[in-house]
């Protein structure tokens, strides 16, 4: 089932149409506090929640929060009309899986959904696939291209976390938060030796770079585009 929390009703009735017509399961939560009891009484039976970030009561940013706190992995896609640079980190640092801003294209939504769902059917697999690249879970090993790439711990935390969101751009405090657990800045260069490191041994002759920096912003494993 996919929550559609949004307070537009033409919004959310167009959105909720259009994913019926995908088969799809939807349902639609008008503000913040009804999305948290609905998700509460979904449970297992919640795949995807689309969220708006001006909400009556409960905001949105606020219930994105409440249930990264709650340890709540269901994947999050921001849909909102800021389309500020500061409001796009402060929702990716917040929780969410991805940011769609308002106006859009159904079809870019769509595919941005079924991303989003292919990424927690990976979650639930023993290996991780991107492209030339994989990951065993189980043995914590990589290989790129049928070469095994040996890796220490941190290394595979961090290379983890970017095959399973690999469009995805990853800010330093999400990186610093999910690799590291810091919840703050400690104002350490961690994370950029780091992706030197798996830079160095990702990156070999002949094979197309990867990760990539986008300049006060962040780090993605790939452009969207490839």
């Amino acid at each position: 089932m996919i929550l559609i929390v949004e307070d537009d009703e033409g919004i959310a009735a167009f959105v909720a149409k259009g994913l019926k017509a995908e088969g799809y399961a939807t349902t639609v939560a008008r503000d913040g506090d009804e999305a948290l009891a609905l998700a509460a009484t979904a449970g297992a039976d919640l795949d995807l929640v689309l969220l708006d970030l001006a909400l009556p009561g409960t905001d949105g940013l606020s219930v994105l929060r409440r249930w990264r706190s709650e340890r709540r992995g269901v994947p999050v896609i921001v849909l909102t009309a800021r389309d500020g640079t500061a409001d796009k980190v402060r929702g990716l640092d917040a929780g969410a899986d991805d940011y769609v801003t308002k106006p859009f294209a159904f079809e870019e939504l769509l595919a941005r959904v079924r991303a989003a769902l292919r990424s927690v059917e990976q979650r639930s697999s023993t290996e991780l696939v991107v492209d030339d690249l994989r990951l065993d879970l189980l043995t914590k090993l990589a290989w790129r291209a049928g070469r095994r790439i040996d890796l220490a711990p941190r290394e595979w935390a961090l290379l983890e976390l970017f095959m399973r969101h690999p469009d995805h751009l990853l800010s330093r405090s999400q990186i610093l938060a999910r690799v590291w657990d810091y919840d703050f800045d400690p104002g350490t260069n961690v994370v950029e030796v780091y992706v030197s490191y798996l830079r160095r041994k990702l990156n070999q002759p002949g094979l197309s770079p990867l990760i990539r920096t986008v300049r006060g912003a962040g780090y993605r494993l790939r452009d969207p585009a490839d």
